[in-house]
């Protein structure tokens, strides 16, 4: 009984309770029962630093909050020294209450399309170093590149990420679910995958170190954010090849698809909370990619306000977005566990610029950057970015240092108190915790590569092909490949990119071109060849010697 005792009233001790209770029973009763109160005080000092560790030094639950095609102006929260138009535009009171509860990222970026950035991001490796630069198509084997009169496409990695060794045109890694579901996790995906094209192992979340996949798969959007459409999956016969899978409980009903993946994301995660256990919620919103369609709730407000019925959708689907975002905080107050979860907000690309399919002047809508979607301008690559971590990021504070999107693989392992983590890739990303933990940190001689050697769409549109760029500290340099052309540009002064400092700053051209062209060596990046002759594009130091 004593045996016994111990084990309920301790049950952390269940393992180090005597060794040997026969013993006890053949001891004489009564000498047993002054005996016993002494060994167990032993056994309870000698594991009183196991009993002793504060609830703090359990592991942090993490979600990642991503949005596809979200622009660095599509909110209400003011990523720029002061509020803009859009800013008065659109209304998303959570991101409002994040940047008030956590840090403000004013200088974050991704890629210019959206496979590369979720490969980078689940990976840490910057999108030249593993050869999937462009969007990667449902189909396999499908080069998405648009035909172009100058240049010859790359042989890029068109079927994307790979967790497996020696799938044709994929880049083989071990990804960051994996990497933390060996750490203690349970990992949860909701939403858009698109790390691979359908019938490659990247396809599949499950695949990906995932222990729960709801509606992940090789899409790049959604044919339907409607349940009342299924979600275009038909009652018989072949789904549309962008169907979203997986919802059937919500087809035939009213229930947006914003709100399926998250429901059914906070549903995943009542397990491990249940069994305290960390959770990785990677909650990856459709939202707010075409098609653009409004979410009803959400509408009218923005016809009353003026907006024409496109840009009223497009607003409605942010604010959409962003009550699934309240949803997960309230999720996280009611289950108590908000002190103990770190919640990343980030974007996978610029917001889209083009027309018809966003309403005004084209390339206007992520003003005051330059461009949108697609170019490695700053409204194709910079982000909002949040970030909330209790204990350890100060409410309310703002970071200017710029980071990158492959950032988030090491900084997340670093929350997670994963140490020299096994992994088949090299990372180039950098942990921000420590930005995190000191808003003023700053590094300005990091560089940041972007690398996109393909033909986003057919139409053209301010380097949205064929580009790379290159940031360090302020500065900024651009080449064009087609037009072999270096443009220096300095954010700091002039972040709509509008005055090209190149012929004035010659050297400062060159050390950068250097820069970028070393490290894109060192990565084997590849660049296109001219059709007029065979050759490879130059590298941009080749270039700014000429």
């Amino acid at each position: 009984m004593k045996h016994l005792f111990l084990q309920l009233k301790f049950p952390e001790l269940t393992a180090f309770t005597f060794p040997y209770p026969n013993i006890l029973s053949n001891m004489n009763t009564r000498f047993t029962a002054r005996l016993l109160p002494a060994m167990m005080v032993a056994v309870l000092l000698l594991h009183l630093p196991t009993l002793a560790q504060p609830a703090s030094k359990s592991k942090p639950n993490i979600i990642v909050f991503l949005v596809d095609d979200m622009g660095w102006q599509d909110t209400s929260v003011p990523f720029w020294d002061k509020p803009t138009d859009f800013n008065r535009r659109y209304h998303t009171p959570n991101m409002e209450r994040l940047a008030r509860e956590g840090m403000k990222f004013t200088n974050a970026y991704a890629m210019p399309v959206c496979t590369p950035t979720r490969v980078s991001l689940i990976t840490g490796v910057n999108a030249a170093r593993t050869r999937v630069t462009h969007w990667t198509s449902p189909d396999k084997n499908k080069n998405t590149d648009y035909a172009d009169p100058t240049l010859n496409a790359v042989d890029w990695n068109i079927n994307g990420f790979s967790p497996d060794a020696g799938v044709e045109h994929t880049f083989h890694a071990t990804a960051l679910p994996e990497v933390l579901r060996g750490n203690g996790y349970y990992t949860v995906h909701s939403g858009k995958a698109h790390f691979g094209s359908a019938g490659t192992p990247g396809s599949n979340p499950l695949n990906t170190g995932f222990d729960i996949n709801i509606a992940g798969s090789s899409i790049g959007h959604p044919a339907s954010y409607s349940g009342k459409a299924n979600y275009d999956n038909p009652t018989n016969g072949k789904p549309n090849r962008n169907a979203v899978p997986g919802l059937e409980a919500y087809h035939g009903t009213d229930t947006f698809l914003s709100d399926a993946i998250t429901t059914e994301a906070l549903k995943a995660i009542e397990k491990p909370i249940s069994e305290k256990q960390p959770f990785f919620l990677y909650l990856a919103h459709y939202a707010v990619h075409i098609p653009l369609t409004a979410d009803p709730r959400f509408l009218n407000k923005y016809l009353q306000a003026g907006l024409d019925s496109t840009e009223a959708k497009y607003a409605a689907l942010v604010e959409g977005m962003d009550k699934s975002l309240g949803d997960v905080l309230k999720y996280l107050d009611d289950k108590k566990i908000a002190d103990n979860t770190v919640v990343l907000f980030m974007s996978d690309n610029g917001g889209l610029s083009t027309t018809p399919a966003r309403g005004g002047k084209a390339w206007t809508n992520n003003l005051p950057l330059k461009a949108g979607k697609g170019s490695v301008y700053e409204g194709g690559i910079r982000e909002p970015m949040l970030v909330k971590w209790p204990g350890v990021v100060k409410a309310g504070t703002v970071a200017g240092q710029y980071v990158i999107v492959d950032d988030f693989f090491p900084t997340i392992l670093e929350i997670a108190g994963v140490k020299n983590a096994r992994t088949v890739q090299k990372v180039d990303g950098k942990s921000f915790v420590p930005i995190l933990k000191n808003p003023a940190f700053k590094d300005d001689q990091r560089g940041l590569v972007w690398h996109h050697p393909n033909r986003w769409i057919a139409a053209e549109g301010p380097n949205i092909h064929y580009a790379s760029a290159f940031r360090q500290g302020d500065w900024k340099l651009i080449y064009d490949y087609r037009q072999a052309k270096l443009e220096l540009y300095n954010l700091r002064s002039d972040i709509g990119e509008e005055h090209d400092l190149a012929a004035t700053n010659p050297s400062k051209v060159k050390e950068l071109a250097t820069l970028l062209s070393k490290q894109l060596r060192a990565w084997d990046a590849q660049w296109p060849t001219f059709k007029s002759t065979g050759k490879p594009v130059p590298f941009p130091d080749e270039l700014a010697d000429q």
